[in-house]
């Protein structure tokens, strides 16, 4: 990557430092303080629109680490958010745990019953693992509806208490804001720094070409665990964080559907980039935001088409970024960065 005129590596730290010059610390700062002022200056429905992106972004992160680094399709992560939902909903009701408590638990539960569906990852890879993992996207919920109906209510909906620090009672979104985004800014350091170490380089040894990384003594089956473990892991996550937002928690807000949007913001992105998930996750929510205004006036031409306006919206993006840049977002990003950079010399 090329860096600004004057600016020199002279160590390995330095080189791998994610914040490199002066500038950029201050503009890390600035940008850090300007999201803690957010909710000062935006109307409260937008600050619920980026409440829920920002949610949607901790579970595209770890969807990005098992397919864009380490090239396992999962098609299930809308599922292992509700195992992480559920998880924290069921402890922190039945069981009195608080929020700050339910949290890892939701993860560590989610990413353990990923281990088990990518298991499979071991054997089968490509269209045949998105099967697989597909599974979870039925098993999981029905499991959840039929297996101690009793404790997660089944199809109806599970009440889920507010979190509470100190007697602060966190119940308004603009209060909500104030966990969510320190969770998810936590998400992405640990992301963008897991992806940097052994542990990220082996991912990408696998998805680069398996049968070689594994004759250069990578544990395959090892690290592909431990990937689909971090998926899930973020995935439970991004669920606690949802359930004790919406104050309520129903199976069915954890749909194939889902699991396909989360895909789609990933491509649109780009695979294998962290500012590539963010950059597709706001763009999805914002697509989704244009659908929901003009489907009045979609259905003032086709009135049988109103809920069709979405998902065609949807699928017409994807197509058109799988045509004309199927690197996403973030690579036309870094092409924007090395031009101005080397701009008026480009060569």
């Amino acid at each position: 990557m090329s860096l600004p005129c004057g600016t020199y590596n002279m160590s390995y730290a330095r080189d791998m430092a994610i914040i490199r010059t002066p500038a950029q610390w201050v503009m890390a700062i600035a940008g850090i303080a300007f999201l803690f002022c957010f909710p000062s200056f935006i109307p409260e429905g937008w600050l619920d629109v980026l409440n829920s992106t920002m949610m949607l972004m901790i579970a595209v992160f770890g969807l990005s680490i098992v397919t864009g680094y380490t090239g396992q399709i999962s098609i299930g992560q809308a599922a292992f958010m509700g195992v992480g939902g559920y998880t924290s909903a069921v402890l922190a009701t039945n069981f009195g745990f608080p929020f700050w408590a339910a949290l890892p638990c939701a993860g560590i539960s989610a990413g353990l019953i990923g281990l088990l569906f990518g298991m499979p990852s071991l054997r089968v890879k490509g269209f045949y693992l998105a099967m697989a993992t597909l599974a979870a996207q039925f098993i999981i919920p029905w499991l959840i509806v039929n297996v101690r109906a009793d404790i997660t209510k089944g199809t109806s909906s599970l009440s889920v208490p507010v979190p509470e620090l100190g007697g602060i009672i966190f119940n308004t979104q603009q209060s909500m804001f104030y966990i969510i985004i320190p969770v998810m800014l936590l998400a992405i350091f640990f992301a963008k720094n897991l992806v940097r170490t052994r542990l990220g380089r082996a991912f990408i040894a696998i998805r680069d070409n398996d049968l070689a990384a594994e004759v250069m003594g990578v544990d395959i089956f090892r690290y592909k665990l431990i990937a689909f473990f971090i998926c899930s892991f973020y995935a439970g996550i991004a669920g606690c964080l949802y359930a004790h937002w919406m104050r309520v928690i129903c199976v069915d807000n954890f749909t194939l559907m889902e699991s396909i949007w989360y895909l789609g913001m990933l491509i649109i992105g780009g695979m294998g980039s962290i500012s590539g998930a963010i950059m597709g996750t706001i763009f999805i929510r914002l697509l989704d935001i244009v659908a929901k205004l003009i489907t009045p006036l979609a259905g003032q031409i086709f009135p049988t088409a109103m809920t069709a306006v979405g998902p065609t919206l949807f699928g017409l993006v994807i197509i058109l970024f799988l045509l004309y840049e199927p690197r996403g977002l973030a690579h036309r990003w870094t092409t924007f960065k090395a031009s101005y950079r080397l701009w008026p010399f480009s060569y």
